[in-house]
């Protein structure tokens, strides 16, 4: 089992990783599990630099601005997807506040927009 902690945590661990091995049973179709994981980063810089490392290692499967959050999805080696979004200031959600889109992330527009702003 491997413990992972993310910077400034006061969590003994974050995330907890168990191998099972590679004969291990996939769950069958339609089973109940795991369907969403997410971890918000701080900054905007800290998506962008996600992104390049996710693009690195071509584990980036998908970018999306949701109004109020701007999201990454990534693919792990087992094929699980996962997201890394950063949240706008609460004052900035605007009409985003009591609902959700799905569109195209500029993330270079984002990134010049809020560089070095703290949620």
């Amino acid at each position: 089992m491997a413990f992972l902690r993310a910077a400034g945590s006061t969590n003994h661990h974050d995330l907890g990783l168990l191998a099972v091995g590679p004969n291990a049973p996939r769950p069958p179709r339609g089973a109940t599990g795991l369907y969403h994981l997410a971890w918000e980063v701080p900054t905007i810089e800290d998506l962008a630099a996600a992104a390049r490392v996710l693009a690195a290692e071509d584990a980036l499967v998908g970018a999306s601005d949701h109004g109020a959050t701007k999201s990454l999805y990534g693919r792990d080696p087992d094929g699980n997807e996962f997201e890394i979004m950063w949240m706008l200031p609460r004052e900035a959600w605007g009409p985003f506040a009591n609902r959700g889109v799905v569109l195209p992330l500029d993330l270079d527009a984002e990134l010049a927009r809020w560089r070095t702003h703290r949620a």
